[in-house]
């Protein structure tokens, strides 16, 4: 499985706030939680990732609910891996991503997102943002 980056796991967490808001401003949600818990060994033990599959299963859960929430895939419809090339100028892919995306785990995909997000080259970042409902920088 994949490592899932700590910016991910306060994206759910936040997520998981915004949605089940503390009633007391103390007590958190249990999907909150369980995140927490992760987060915080994260920072403790100074890791930017966590092996998805190394998840306690209610943090996993959490993190997937939040998962469902975000864009699948980062296609813009101009997909120049059809034409030859090794990388996607639209939507920045490699060809192997683009062509095994159905069944990469969530994980997976969440690497490859913050991989093209990090590298922000592609067309749907800049050039065709309108495309993908973001802004161009």
């Amino acid at each position: 499985m994949a490592a899932l980056h700590i910016t991910d796991i306060e994206a759910a967490i936040n997520w998981w706030r915004a949605r089940s808001p503390s009633i007391d401003g103390i007590t958190a949600c249990p999907e909150v939680r369980a995140l927490a818990e992760v987060y915080g060994l994260m920072v403790y033990q100074h890791e930017h990732e966590v092996d998805e599959d190394g998840m306690p299963p209610k943090a996993h859960e959490a993190w997937l609910a939040w998962y469902a929430t975000t864009p699948d895939a980062p296609c813009i419809a101009i997909c120049s891996t059809s034409q030859g090339d090794d990388i996607c100028k639209g939507c920045g892919r490699s060809f192997d991503e683009v062509q095994n995306w159905t069944v990469m785990t969530p994980g997976e995909k969440r690497v490859t997102w913050r991989r093209i997000t990090m590298e922000g080259t592609a067309w749907r970042f800049n050039r065709y943002a309108e495309r993908s409902g973001e802004s161009a920088a």
